[in-house]
């Protein structure tokens, strides 16, 4: 049996999107594990611009009606009919709409990840009108799923209160790394926290964040703050850091990828991750993979985690006093240079304990594919 994801995109792992992060690494492990895998991905652009993979990826013209897609496409989907399953990646994708329809017309199973769409915080983002879309359009895809996989807590507590449903499968992604880390062995006085991920000021709690940093900013006026990442928000944020004063203490650094962006991930001292809504943050789960010990909310759904292997710190609710709290907790376990090497080495055994591919390929084809 194929298995055939299907997302906007090109799975590009070079983008800020973390969808197609997430959905170029799970094909390339389940290849690896040698699985017939492929990525088809609607895209306004046809061009192959990303590196060479260990599975194929087909691209099929985007069309501009958001309801639409090619005859391509239709044709693909028809011609697997009894030899894939398909796995549609992202919510509010008008298109998956058609193509549900499509699907169940044609006797073609499907199962479908929603990446974090129906948290309750992401369902208050225009809520209105996510209701009277989720009516007519959106529920018809989760009907016709054949299993809906969530990979946090938190996006089944927000799918079952607009869609109470036996298909849910909880499972996490994931995550391979294998850098040649280097844990901190002598403290210094300027430590760097870091956040990496698009600018969403609100989704991602950056707001919060600037407020905590000011705080202990003021106790600790070597420490500075590194941002990576880019959004239209990003002269938002910059203005917000320039109206608290910190423009010298928190770098803007935007998109970085590739080496350009581990070498900066490896500089960095404590991740801070203070998000309102999340499915599972890959940018948390690379950070600890680094022997980053991380700062988080319970939005995250990777709380649990960071609290059991004391990798870090979690933070209940939406408060810059308790981010500052945690963030100076942080300072002084890495002043005390045994206890933050201890602390780095449960981050990369959470990893590995937690997010090992080996374990979770065979949930994936025996709990959410079934076959």
């Amino acid at each position: 049996m194929e298995i055939i994801h299907l997302i906007l995109g090109k799975a590009n792992p070079q983008r800020m999107n973390g969808v197609n992060k997430v959905v170029h690494q799970l094909a390339e492990k389940q290849a690896a594990f040698g699985e017939k895998v492929v990525v088809w991905g609607i895209t306004e652009n046809l061009e192959i611009n990303f590196e060479a993979r260990n599975f194929e990826t087909r691209l099929f013209q985007k069309r501009k009606f958001p309801f639409f897609f090619s005859k391509e496409l239709k044709e693909a989907i028809i011609n697997t009919k009894g030899n894939a399953i398909f796995h549609l990646h992202g919510g509010w994708i008008p298109v998956y709409y058609t193509l549900a329809k499509l699907f169940f017309k044609h006797d073609i199973k499907f199962v479908f990840t929603p990446h974090g769409a129906y948290n309750t915080i992401a369902m208050k983002k225009n809520s209105l009108l996510k209701k009277v879309y989720f009516y007519f359009f959106e529920k018809k895809i989760l009907q016709r799923a054949y299993n809906i996989h969530c990979i946090g807590k938190s996006e089944v507590h927000g799918l079952k209160r607009i869609f109470n449903t036996k298909k849910i499968i909880l499972l996490p992604y994931g995550f391979e790394n294998n850098p040649v880390i280097e844990l901190k062995k002598v403290a210094e006085d300027n430590i760097i926290f870091g956040f990496i991920g698009r600018l969403d000021i609100y989704t991602k709690g950056l707001d919060t964040l600037i407020k905590a940093f000011k705080k202990f900013h003021v106790k600790e006026p070597s420490s500075v703050l590194w941002i990576l990442g880019d959004s239209k928000e990003k002269q938002e944020l910059q203005h917000i850091i320039s109206k608290n004063s910190l423009d010298n203490s928190v770098i803007l650094y935007g998109s970085k990828f590739g080496q350009d962006k581990d070498e900066l991930l490896q500089r960095m001292d404590v991740f801070v991750h203070p998000s309102r809504n999340e499915g599972l943050p890959l940018s948390v789960i690379e950070a600890a993979s680094y022997g980053k010990p991380c700062i988080v909310t319970d939005a995250t759904n990777i709380g649990s985690e960071v609290v059991k292997y004391n990798s870090g710190r979690t933070i209940y609710c939406q408060s810059s006093e308790k981010l500052e709290k945690a963030m100076s907790e942080m300072f002084m376990i890495y002043s005390k240079k045994e206890e933050f090497i201890a602390m780095q080495r449960n981050a990369i055994n959470m990893v590995r304990e937690n997010y090992n591919w080996n374990k979770l390929l065979l949930k994936f084809n025996t709990d959410l594919y079934q076959i």
